[in-house]
């Protein structure tokens, strides 16, 4: 297989700790992010080829492009627990709030114990 390089941007932080793993698992951050982008395009090619949206629903939800209760709705399922699960045997990560978000989620339950 020939193999390729390329340029992207990575979030400073998460490189830190993808380089901390790669040393600790005794391998590089390059194969890491192989594995990972070749997990992602099987599945996904996997999904496609038997005409299973689902997978495309989870990868939206992952990348913040479809809320909780939208990928619920289009997947038909009732329970976020039920969502969580599907995520986690997809290998997808979660969505992340915005920092602003998740600060003023904070001051809030902040505010209840003041």
């Amino acid at each position: 297989m020939a193999t390729v390089n390329f340029t992207g941007a990575v979030d400073r932080d998460l490189l830190k700790r993808a380089k901390i793993i790669a040393a600790k698992t005794d391998t590089s951050v390059n194969a890491l992010f192989n594995a990972e982008l070749r997990y992602l395009v099987e599945t996904f090619e996997s999904a496609e080829a038997s005409s299973n949206q689902n997978y495309r629903t989870l990868i939206d939800f992952s990348l913040g492009r479809l809320d909780d209760l939208a990928a619920m709705a289009t997947l038909g399922i009732d329970s976020e627990e039920d969502l969580f699960l599907l995520m986690a045997q997809a290998h997808l990560p979660m969505p992340r709030l915005a920092d602003a978000t998740t600060q003023g989620m904070v001051d809030v339950l902040n505010a209840l114990t003041a």
